[in-house]
């Protein structure tokens, strides 16, 4: 292990034009569940000035009205409404959907690999930069929105870095944070706002000393934001999603896909189980991957990696997890509740912050470690 290093995260607000889009979709996804909870998603967004484009692939009971959808999440986002929208939307492939909707077991709606984390550095079991990011940007909206600071706008980001002393976090190294204001705001009065209501609650468990970095709009004014600044897409934000980078991502993309899309279930339920397995005190980390293959129930890969802190083999904590998690696509959605409507709720701020979500629950790991005594012992799973 190396003596000193620096790991790095960020977040970005809700009204960044990536995580807009992220959240239209995933309004649509629960929009569509909540009518027929068997509905098959898989819908993205693009947003530039004046245009909103939704297209995909659903197939429910009933089509919601999407361009109301959308101008509804945009205004409550903080913007204007005034985009024209237009929608490209069909039925899910037959193949797929034939893949899927087997006689005995629901199958994997793609082929993917998914990666779930855990470790005991923070009480939310993620590493503290990613933490420390999206308690920023939460906190910038929170400011925006009850009008602590006046004059912000909803675009935003933070980014946080942490310099590490023999794997355990030491400092604060450095801090950015931008945020969209009004054109009459004064930037001298935005930072020192800023930094008294954001930066120094934000960071109150590790506060900042004299040799950490504060950047705060770095590149200056900051006054045309979201759509009108940049394009927005779907599943641009992956990093920020999950892990900050700090671990491996397998690639897909999480908001608007229904549960039959491995790459959102799978995600969710690796997650799942490595916060139980560091919960449950069987690791300080813990790394998850699930791998499966398109029509196929069973992943064809499980590995867990605790990174030389577990209290079990390897293979005495996988036996155990394909003894106490169903794995399969309906398994993990009857297990997570994926097949109502609570997608957009949780797709801002990191899907592992909330500590209501479904997949943020610790209510296996009693049994997982007593699971791992007996598959240790040799009593069972053989």
């Amino acid at each position: 292990m190396r003596d000193k290093y620096i790991q790095t995260a960020e977040s970005v607000t809700e009204g960044h034009p990536d995580k807009l889009c992220d959240t239209i979709a995933d309004a649509v996804l629960d929009a569509c569940l909540e009518n027929d909870p068997a509905s098959r998603v898989a819908c993205e967004a693009m947003a530039t000035a004046g245009k909103i484009i939704v297209a995909g692939e659903i197939t429910a009971k009933e089509l919601p009205d999407i361009p109301a959808i959308v101008c509804r999440t945009v205004r409550e986002t903080g913007y204007r409404s005034d985009y024209e929208v237009e929608v490209i939307t069909h039925d899910q492939s037959g193949d797929i959907a034939g893949a899927v909707a087997q006689d005995t077991q629901m199958g994997a709606g793609d082929q993917g690999i998914v990666y779930g984390y855990a470790c005991s550095e923070t009480a939310e079991r993620l590493p503290l930069p990613a933490v420390l990011a999206h308690r920023l940007t939460r906190l910038l909206t929170n400011a925006r929105k009850t009008g602590m600071i006046r004059g912000l706008g909803p675009d935003g980001k933070a980014q946080v870095s942490v310099e590490y002393v023999f794997g355990l976090p030491s400092r604060i190294s450095s801090v950015v944070v931008s945020c969209q204001h009004e054109p009459e705001k004064d930037m001298d009065k935005l930072r020192r706002e800023i930094m008294a209501l954001v930066i120094v609650p934000a960071l109150r468990e590790v506060p900042p000393d004299e040799g950490t970095e504060i950047l705060i709009n770095p590149s200056g004014r900051f006054v045309q934001g979201g759509f009108e600044a940049d394009t927005g897409l779907t599943g641009r934000k992956l990093m920020v999603d999950t892990y900050g980078g700090l671990i491996p991502h397998g690639g897909g993309a999480l908001s608007g896909k229904d549960g039959t899309k491995v790459d959102r279930s799978g995600a969710y339920m690796a997650r799942y189980i490595a916060k139980n397995i560091v919960s449950a005190g069987l690791a300080e980390e813990c790394t998850v991957s699930l791998a499966y293959a398109i029509g196929r129930a069973e992943p064809v890969a499980v590995d867990i990696d605790t990174h030389q802190t577990g209290e079990y083999p390897e293979t005495v904590l996988e036996r155990a997890v394909r003894t106490v998690f169903d794995l399969t696509p309906g398994g993990m959605i009857r297990t997570l509740g994926l097949d109502r409507p609570v997608f957009a709720r949780f797709c801002n701020y990191g899907h592992f912050t909330h500590q209501e979500a479904p997949w943020e629950q610790t209510d296996k790991a009693e049994l997982l470690a007593e699971v791992c005594r007996f598959k240790e012992a040799g009593v069972s799973g053989r």
